[in-house]
């Protein structure tokens, strides 16, 4: 970086005895600009930053595997910790709301349903989770090589993503054990997912960029995700909440309007049989779509407007 306040050395032309020059600020920056110096690690434009992460595509999929590879290394039971974390949350879950609160009332499958909003729920937990350490977990990367610092918290949200296709298969033979056979409206979980992944990672930059500045994010993002959880109805049903008159019209329209909820629904939608477009709020798909848009472009702007300060300071 070309310091305003630094002295450059003088011209090899110059007398010997003859003195320094010294330059003013707005001098020296004339005088780096002239011959074509700029400043290190300053943000470069938007179409140059996405074309840099596209550069990095393959260092972005590799640091995910890696990552997804070591997260259990030192378990015994190693990568059978992905599809037993959300199973034995979805247990606990079952016990308390679905027996001793009776949330399964007027609940078909409940089992199916309960499952399949952890399962989804923990994909959203787990990126945003991974994003508020993107910079910080990473700080010596960050601090010793030049790459988009987007890079990062992607390739985090990537990891959360690969974590859940693997672990699909252990919710894909719960489904089967409880009746829930394949049929084609399970196609619609490939764009439900993808739309979700798409909001995933851009609410992952956004806490990405918070928490670099601020660590205490960190501390403070548990008890935002457990409340936000339980208004996603991840362990009841939203659509029987909302029957009537039980709560006020604006709330009825955020917890319809809930990302969350929304990215759950379409997943249960396209899985369960006795999960119809009745439980569905009006326009899901352009809900969900408006909120991938939203979140996943204005995330990456977002991040990108403070590029050049991250592992600063």
């Amino acid at each position: 970086m070309v310091s305003q306040t630094a002295t450059p050395a003088a011209p090899a032309d110059t007398p010997a005895g003859a003195p320094f020059p010294v330059y003013a600020p707005g001098e020296l920056a004339a005088l780096a600009a002239r011959h074509g110096l700029t400043m290190s690690g300053a943000r470069p434009s938007l179409t140059a930053y996405v074309r840099q992460l596209w550069g990095r595509r393959h260092f972005i999929t590799a640091f995910a595997t890696a990552k997804l590879t070591a997260q259990y290394s030192q378990a015994k039971l190693g990568q059978i910790w992905q599809i037993m974390t959300p199973l034995l949350n979805a247990t606990v879950y079952y016990f308390i709301f679905g027996v001793l609160m009776n949330t399964k009332r007027n609940v078909e499958d409940f089992v199916p349903f309960l499952v399949t909003g952890v399962f989804i729920w923990t994909f959203t937990s787990s990126s945003i989770t991974a994003g508020t350490r993107a910079i910080s977990g990473n700080l010596g990367l960050v601090r010793a090589l030049h790459f988009p610092r987007a890079s990062l918290p992607i390739a985090l949200a990537l990891q959360q993503l690969q974590q859940l296709l693997f672990s699909l298969g252990a919710l894909v033979l719960i489904l089967v054990g409880f009746g829930q056979f394949p049929k084609p409206s399970w196609l619609l979980a490939v764009p439900a997912l993808l739309l979700q992944a798409v909001f995933n990672t851009g609410v992952s930059m956004v806490v990405a960029r918070l928490a670099a500045r601020t660590p205490d994010i960190a501390q403070l993002m548990p008890f935002l995700l457990r409340t936000w959880m339980y208004a996603s109805g991840v362990m009841w049903s939203v659509d029987t909440m909302l029957k009537g008159d039980r709560v006020p019209h604006a709330v009825m329209v955020l917890l319809e309007c809930n990302p969350a909820a929304v990215f759950i629904d379409l997943m249960r939608f396209a899985l369960i049989d006795s999960f119809g477009a009745s439980h569905l709020p009006p326009h899901v798909w352009a809900i969900a779509a408006g909120w991938a848009l939203v979140c996943g472009v204005g995330g990456f702007v977002y991040f990108w407007q403070a590029e050049e300060r991250y592992g600063r300071g």
